[in-house]
């Protein structure tokens, strides 16, 4: 989507910040694993326990496949093939590797990885939407947990709405950032962003984090593991903005190459490179 280009041209768009920055210390083993919030119920789950090198849960997933770009002057092609996602060990694997691949509509790309959507087959509104991620790294890696309205289809984007659970980029290893994305009447796009920031010398990569939103009529909350780091809300949406995040999304999971937000890879990238979904959860708040 021509979404995450939008949201990075900032200068160009108004932005509502709200955040609560928090530090947070991995430590050695496994990354902290939150219990659900209290007064929420599971209405939808995939835990990825397939068998190995099985292909994701069509039942669940369905595959954005192709190499134009994707609004964003991305590198990669996205296919269906196990060699980009599969189950293994528990885990949704995205793999995106360097390798010169051409798809049937004739797109050369020097780069494949694989980008899953619900779009279709599971959608929501409001709730608690997570997802425990053991992220890639690297310059021009960009993976991202996140959503879109899905009315795509009618009224476009960013008229749909669009949230970022979780975006990184490879040449900021310690930092995530949660957005919204909306249209405008004044400008591009109306747009809200966060960062989230490890504490010096760490990365996300080196472990699985808890990624997740707590979804509300009015208002939307961003968290890493237990860390509530920022709470955007319609009354503070900037003027001329469209709220438009109180219909259902369905769900998205890539990664992406290169681009205009992360540039492209450099000598220091090394391939492949995997994305880890332990699971992802939604809940509705009971």
């Amino acid at each position: 989507m021509n979404s995450r280009l939008a949201a990075r041209a900032l200068s160009l768009v108004p932005v509502f910040l709200a955040v609560t920055l928090v530090s947070l210390s991995c430590g050695g083993g496994a990354t902290l694993q939150p219990p659900p919030a209290v007064g929420f119920k599971l209405v939808w789950s995939d835990e990825f326990n397939g068998a190995d090198g099985a292909s994701p849960d069509s039942s669940k997933w369905t595959h954005d496949v192709g190499g134009n770009g994707w609004g964003n002057n991305e590198l990669e092609y996205y296919t269906n093939r196990t060699q980009n996602s599969q189950l293994k060990g528990g885990n949704l694997v995205i793999t995106a590797q360097k390798e010169t691949y051409t798809g049937s509509d004739g797109v050369t790309r020097n780069y494949t990885s694989a980008r899953l959507k619900t779009q279709g087959l599971f959608s929501h509104a409001f709730g608690r939407f997570e997802a425990r991620i053991k992220i890639p790294a690297g310059q021009g890696m960009w993976p991202a947990f996140w959503m879109l309205g899905n009315d795509i289809g009618s009224v476009g984007w960013p008229k749909c709405g669009e949230i970022d659970i979780m975006e990184n980029i490879g040449k900021e290893p310690g930092t995530v950032h949660g957005s919204l994305h909306s249209s405008s009447t004044v400008a591009q796009t109306s747009d809200a962003s966060a960062p989230f920031s490890l504490p010096a010398g760490q990365n996300f990569a080196a472990d699985f984090h808890l990624y997740a939103v707590e979804w509300e009529p009015g208002s939307i909350r961003f968290y890493v593991d237990s860390s509530l780091y920022a709470t955007f809300t319609q009354s503070q949406w900037p003027a001329g903005g469209s709220w438009s995040f109180d219909h259902p999304f369905f769900i998205l999971l890539n990664v992406a190459v290169g681009g205009n937000w992360p540039g492209s890879p450099d000598a220091t990238a090394v391939f492949p490179q995997e994305m880890l979904v332990d699971y992802v959860r939604v809940y509705t708040k009971q």
